[in-house]
């Protein structure tokens, strides 16, 4: 049951992009079709989710038994961007319209502070490996739930007549805005 409460927490409740504000340069610039949103969402939760176990092993294996925590940034670093170059790899030849209309956000996964925020956090937070992997996987699982509402609330915004001041940028944060309050709102429920 725990496990279950971990997944909803990540995916929901502490959502990584609107409760944490994580992951914000993908949320504004990838969200603008459907397609390339679920692409980017898929990428970034295989990557976190592997990452949450990877990243286990490696602090508890190496980093913690050598007597050298001090040097998980750049391990986490390392892994995120060994698992990022294998899933470009694996998208560019596998599904090449994907890899075009993602550009340069895909590559930009191993600078996506969510990513490397979900290692820090399992560490932190002293997760096992199971919990680890579970967090990883509910995080980018409330990220690509998070880029698909963005994305179709953009693409229905194209055909709306938005005022000429709010158009672009300005209503895409003014609803970023909107849809942090509403995740956060899920925080209450849990604490009431």
């Amino acid at each position: 049951m725990n496990i279950l409460l971990l997944f909803i927490s990540a995916a929901v409740v502490n959502n990584f992009v609107l409760t944490y504000f994580l992951g914000i340069c993908p949320f504004l610039g990838v969200t603008g079709k459907i397609k390339s949103a679920l692409g980017m969402g898929i990428a970034t939760t295989f990557v976190m989710t592997l990452t949450g176990g990877i990243t286990w092993i490696v602090y508890h294996l190496i980093l913690k038994k050598f007597g050298v925590p001090y040097l998980e940034y750049v391990a986490y670093i390392l892994v995120i961007a060994s698992l990022v170059q294998i899933i470009e790899m694996f998208i560019r030849k596998s599904y090449p319209s994907l890899y075009r209309a993602l550009g340069i956000y895909l590559p930009l996964i191993t600078t996506n502070c969510a990513i490397l925020g979900l290692a820090l956090f399992a560490t932190l937070r002293d997760y096992g490996f199971l919990e680890s992997v579970v967090f990883g996987f509910g995080a980018g699982v409330g990220f690509t739930f998070v880029m698909l509402i963005m994305s179709a609330i953009r693409e229905e915004l194209d055909l709306a007549d938005v005022p000429k001041p709010f158009r672009g940028a300005a209503i895409t944060l003014i609803i970023a805005g909107l849809l942090a309050l509403t995740f956060m709102g899920f925080s209450g429920l849990i604490y009431a």
